[in-house]
């Protein structure tokens, strides 16, 4: 298929339509971004790819970062991190203490913010420098040493994050957070402002669509199995309580962040990142849902 053709057509149709989405502006860093932004990159598994639009600018990709948390965790840690964090869709807010006092402290996922704090508490406890070994792991799988969080960004979070001060603090009371509250709560703030660009993710992420295994080294970044989990809870919870809807319109796993970016992944055949900064009310980006939905359709390509 020319994904080529396809995706052009379907920029072009998205790029002036009526977007009546916001920017996160209860982070004030991410509101300051250009609204208008769009971009669209695709890599695919023989080794194509394509970009249009904003797809080479460099954002936040803010809550993509836990799956990347997640597969750093899972290497270390192996299925043991299942103890800690489950498995299943919520059906709440990305950011909702709801169903954890019903849990005991233990998040529903690891793509909440309560999942992704409690897995950056299993990092703090198995690194010696959290930071440092996170962003070198990051570069690694990605092959880009330039990869920064950024700074300005984090801060904006750690002074208007009290709701995740609260998450933290109330998994802490149930016995799940084994470091202080204050250490978790930084480094996930700092995870979160990790900077990049569609086409930098869609390289980065293809490895999930190659059974684990980077496409230019063969490196295993993950097994087979434990490749095949992370794109379940992709499918399953990436998107937070509108992950049902995004399995019934694009039929692809993938990962939502409030900077407006979306990685999706298709088995076997690419890795395709969407930017538009502006979100719909469950903290997903309008125009990236839009597209996502039209090229799967068009494509009649997806997992299902």
């Amino acid at each position: 298929m020319n994904f080529e053709n396809l995706i052009r057509d379907i920029y072009q149709k998205l790029k002036n339509i009526e977007d009546p989405g916001e920017t996160a502006s209860y982070i004030p860093e991410l509101s300051k971004v250009d609204p208008t932004n769009f971009g669209i990159h695709i890599s695919t598994i023989n080794q194509s790819n394509f970009g249009i639009g904003n797809f080479d600018d460099k954002f936040s990709i803010q809550s993509i970062a836990k799956v990347l948390a997640l597969i750093l965790a899972y290497r270390i840690v192996g299925d043991e991190i299942w103890k800690r964090v489950g498995v299943e869709p919520s059906g709440t807010s990305f950011n909702s203490l709801v169903q954890l006092e019903a849990d005991k402290g233990i998040p529903r996922n690891p793509f909440l913010n309560a999942g992704a704090i409690v897995v950056s508490d299993i990092l703090i406890s198995n690194l010696k420098n959290p930071k440092e070994e996170f962003i070198d792991f990051v570069r690694s799988i990605s092959g880009n040493s330039g990869l920064e969080y950024s700074s300005k960004i984090a801060q904006s979070e750690k002074e208007t994050g009290y709701r995740n001060v609260a998450l933290c603090n109330f998994i802490k009371s149930f016995g799940e957070i084994e470091n202080e509250p204050s250490d978790v709560l930084d480094f996930y703030f700092d995870l979160c402002s990790l900077e990049m660009s569609c086409k930098e993710l869609s390289e980065l992420f293809l490895f999930l669509a190659n059974n684990g295994c980077q496409m230019k080294t063969n490196k295993e970044i993950l097994n087979e199995s434990q490749s095949k989990r992370i794109n379940a809870l992709m499918q399953t919870c990436g998107f937070y309580d509108e992950s049902g809807e995004f399995a019934f319109k694009v039929g692809l796993p993938g990962k939502s962040g409030v900077g407006g970016g979306i990685i999706a992944i298709h088995p076997d055949q690419y890795a395709i990142a969407v930017w538009s900064p502006k979100l719909n009310i469950k903290g997903n980006s309008y125009k990236g849902m839009k597209f996502l939905e039209e090229f799967t359709t068009r494509s009649e390509l997806s997992i299902f």
